[in-house]
């Protein structure tokens, strides 16, 4: 029997919009203010893409930095896997106007939509593919416009949304470690609860629905929030199970960064200290798929992450999706 190849993450990067919205922005749009925000979700600001800069764009500032750091050229990129809900858009995929900016000439590309798991997914189909042998370096990205999709008059969805990408090359390894195990589920019957009702084929855009504003993001908050605590302590204690290891290995937990109540919920259910958590929501929001390798990014540039060191990380989404990952740098 042909031995499994490893896979390890090789370099990462990220790259937000320069302009910042603030919660006392935000003041001047909606019904809200700065305390209720904070006080709710954890949230202090998000960057905004400017009109006419699409995801491809930010997904190519970040991916530079991350095939920079692992020393592979983007023509040694055999996959590239794109995790967004926003794509430049309908058709073509976003991942094929990131290889043509890349010069990836030789790789298959893929859109991944899992929303706010995409990442997770993309890191495990990518471990997959490279245990099979079929490719050594696949480009996986997480990147998201949410700011072209909210409705800007609705203070309980506008508040929540940022923009940004993240980026990580996987790599064939012979060496120990690397990504443990990876961990994938979700559940259609709760689609309604977070969606966006038309612009499908099924539902396509009419001047009516446009007016009514049925093309942008639709949430049911409390619902969401139950939801989401239980699918990622699952997905999170499934693969910390799977791989040998308990709670008292993990060195650093990052979880998608949706809402701080979400997060310190997770953390108090997995039994972690909030030291062993990476939150950033507080300067980005929830930027979906992008949200992971944002943070994971950080981590790794400020210290956080060291070699030996088990990182969990875990996301839920749209869909509902959901999924986590063990990685031992």
């Amino acid at each position: 029997m042909r031995k499994r190849t490893n896979s390890k993450i090789t370099g990462t990067g990220s790259f937000a919009p320069p302009r910042i919205l603030t919660n006392y922005d935000l003041e001047k749009m909606v019904e809200t203010s700065d305390e209720w925000i904070i006080a709710r979700t954890g949230i202090r600001e998000r960057r905004i893409a400017e009109d006419g800069t699409g995801p491809s764009d930010l997904a190519f500032e970040a991916s530079k930095i991350a095939l920079k750091e692992a020393g592979v050229e983007p023509e040694q990129i055999d996959l590239i896997l794109l995790g967004t809900v926003t794509p430049d858009y309908p058709l073509p995929s976003t991942a094929c106007i990131l290889q043509d900016k890349l010069k990836a000439k030789n790789a298959a590309v893929l859109d991944i939509v899992a929303a706010c798991s995409g990442f997770i997914y993309g890191l495990s189909i990518a471990s997959a593919f490279i245990a099979i042998g079929q490719y050594k370096n696949v480009l996986v990205i997480g990147v998201e416009t949410l700011s072209k999709i909210v409705n800007w008059e609705d203070r309980n969805t506008c508040v929540l949304f940022g923009d940004g990408a993240g980026a990580a090359v996987v790599s064939a390894t012979e060496e120990e470690g690397g990504i443990l195990g990876t961990f994938l589920s979700g559940d259609g019957s709760l689609a309604n609860l977070l969606h966006i009702p038309v612009g499908g084929a099924k539902a396509p855009l009419t001047n009516e629905n446009i007016h009514l504003k049925q093309h942008y993001i639709s949430m049911q908050g409390s619902e969401v929030f139950k939801s989401a605590v239980r699918a990622m302590e699952d997905a999170a204690e499934h693969i910390i199970q799977k791989v040998g290891l308990s709670s008292e290995q993990i060195d650093l937990l990052i979880p998608h960064q949706a809402n701080i109540r979400i997060i310190e919920a997770l953390a108090k259910r997995l039994k972690l200290p909030m030291d062993k958590v990476y939150v950033n929501i507080d300067r980005y929001g929830n930027t979906s798929a992008a949200s992971v390798p944002i943070a994971l990014d950080e981590a790794r540039r400020k210290g956080l992450i060291k070699k030996g060191s088990n990182t969990v990380l875990v996301a839920f989404g749209a869909g509902f999706t959901w999924g986590s990952a063990v990685i031992r740098w």
